[in-house]
């Protein structure tokens, strides 16, 4: 696999969002600036939610590497004058806020990976990966001057998605905060 050297490799087998992140910045925490942390992870969406929580708190994310279902992604710890404050998206809407709108048909764009869809979802959600955001913009394209809704499991990567959709011109965007992991409104399953 892996022909260089970690100073701290993290098991994050098992665990789904934002558990990853939380053990993240707990390691990173510990570590001396410029030393390597290797995150173990299989949840897919640990794919896209370390590098954009790298992103985010000016760390330098170095890469990922998968094998056998098994994600590992690659950070290095940057000094102080190098780490950013996290960003988080200014533009919320909370899950009760959403359930009133759904009757206007709003475009709700689901993040998480398609398993988690499948099981439930909003109806009528789109569903994009996180992973597939930026090369699958174009296809969201028609909605760039309507709001957009983006939900995932607990807000995190919706707000990572968020950044990207803003960055990209699109106008009007909210995340759903939690997200799924506490949504009450009507949902619906593809299994």
């Amino acid at each position: 696999m892996s022909t260089f050297a970690v100073d701290q490799s993290l098991d994050c087998k098992g665990l789904s969002c934002p558990m990853p992140i939380v053990r993240t910045k707990k390691a990173i925490d510990q570590m001396e600036p410029g030393q390597v942390l290797e995150v173990v992870a299989t949840d897919p969406g640990s794919v896209a939610d370390v590098k954009g929580w790298a992103s985010r708190t000016g760390h330098q994310f170095l890469g990922t590497q998968t094998e056998d279902k098994v994600f590992r992604h690659y950070i290095r710890k940057s000094r102080p004058e190098e780490t950013e404050p996290e960003k988080t998206f200014p533009h919320v809407i909370s899950n009760e806020e959403l359930e009133q709108k759904l009757a206007e048909g709003p475009v709700i764009l689901d993040v998480r990976e398609p398993a988690e869809y499948a099981f439930s979802h909003i109806p009528g959600a789109i569903l994009v990966p996180m992973g597939q955001l930026e090369e699958r913009i174009e296809e969201l394209t028609q909605y760039k001057n309507q709001p957009v809704f983006v939900v995932c499991r607990t807000g995190n990567r919706s707000d990572v998605a968020c950044q990207i959709l803003a960055e990209h011109g699109f106008q009007n965007v909210k995340n759903v905060v939690p997200g799924m992991s506490d949504w009450q409104g009507p949902t619906k399953s593809d299994v």
